[in-house]
């Protein structure tokens, strides 16, 4: 079977009878063109199947590609999926596509995804910050008028919109639920490095129940992992204590799932009570189902498509910081009582 190639714009313009620059006036609507004309080469185009080179044609004449980019830590993370889902929904009706890259929470493939969509010249960067990230080589971008927004994290060396859930409310919130319910040891398994943006907030939020419960703030109840597997050691560990929590708080959806799979193994999900921050496909059908703080992941995204997009029409104020609030949802593991 003969080798196929993908039609070019010398291929429709030999097929019309006419140069490649007339076909490209067509079709980039840049020049006159005779409706005979223009209505054979759209013709052509139809035939023959071919795809205009956007990228080639927005370097050519100097303006940006008609695409959003977005790097996120982890694509297989579902909070990220639906954070890229709010995105979509908002940029569609302006005639963008949404692109995607993970950086795998590493700094330096960070970078490099960004120079790429930057190569593309891409109309918005949308950035989920990794750790140890430094943005400032976004400043120049930024001041010609890309819009540049971080997503669930600040970004760092740079004056940049940035769109965040309520971490610390949220988690606040969650604790003093399994404060209300008699608790006085409660577990924290958070995310990691410890300097983590959304750890840290979290953090925070869980110091400001127990001073708020006039508790005393014990170090040995709080660990943290990155994965499912570190999760289920952390429950182990902290059960093993010799005053072991009788509740935990869950720190990420990951972290919660780990949490989930380890109390049930071991037959205590009845026993000890669980808050998870962030919601979870299927948590309600669990045994018992799991209370969680639920952010809004499909409403970050919208958000900073409005703060892109407003920022494409023409805003030019002050970075700023957009928070989207969370939402206290029992299901029945935080509600069980000493």
């Amino acid at each position: 079977m003969a080798a196929t190639r993908r039609p070019t714009l010398a291929d429709v313009a030999r097929e019309v009878g006419v140069s490649a620059k007339t076909v490209s006036r067509v079709l980039n609507e840049d020049g006159p063109s005779s409706p005979e004309t223009r209505a054979r080469v759209l013709d052509a185009v139809a035939r023959l199947g071919f795809q205009p080179n956007l990228m080639a044609r927005n370097i050519r004449v100097g303006g940006p590609d008609t695409t959003v980019g977005l790097v996120v830590p982890n694509l297989g993370n579902p909070f990220f999926g639906t954070v890229a889902g709010g995105i979509e929904d908002a940029i569609r009706e302006r005639g963008l596509t949404l692109l995607m890259g993970s950086s795998a929470e590493d700094a330096g493939r960070e970078r490099q995804l960004t120079d790429t969509f930057l190569a593309r010249r891409v109309s918005v960067l949308m950035v989920v910050p990794s750790v140890d990230a430094d943005h400032g080589h976004l400043k120049s971008q930024r001041a010609a008028g890309l819009p540049v927004v971080f997503l669930d994290r600040p970004g760092s060396g740079i004056a940049a919109d940035c769109v965040v859930s309520d971490n610390r409310a949220g988690t606040r919130e969650g604790v003093a639920h399994l404060l209300g319910k008699g608790h006085r040891r409660i577990g924290f398994i958070g995310d990691i490095p410890p300097k983590l943006y959304t750890r840290r907030e979290r953090l925070a939020g869980y110091r400001d129940a127990l001073v708020h419960a006039q508790l005393p703030y014990d170090k040995a109840l709080v660990v943290g992992t990155h994965d499912e597997a570190g999760a289920a050691e952390a429950v182990r560990r902290l059960l093993a204590l010799p005053e072991p929590p009788t509740a935990l708080f869950a720190a990420n959806n990951i972290v919660a799932l780990g949490a989930v799979g380890e109390l049930a193994r071991t037959g205590r999900a009845h026993d000890v009570a669980l808050v998870a921050f962030d919601d979870l496909p299927l948590a309600g059908v669990l045994d018992p189902g799991l209370t969680v703080v639920a952010q809004n992941p499909a409403e970050l995204g919208r958000a900073a498509a409005r703060t892109a997009l407003a920022r494409l029409d023409g805003d030019r104020s002050r970075a700023r910081t957009v928070t989207v609030g969370t939402e206290l949802v029992a299901r029945g593991s935080g509600e069980l009582g000493v």
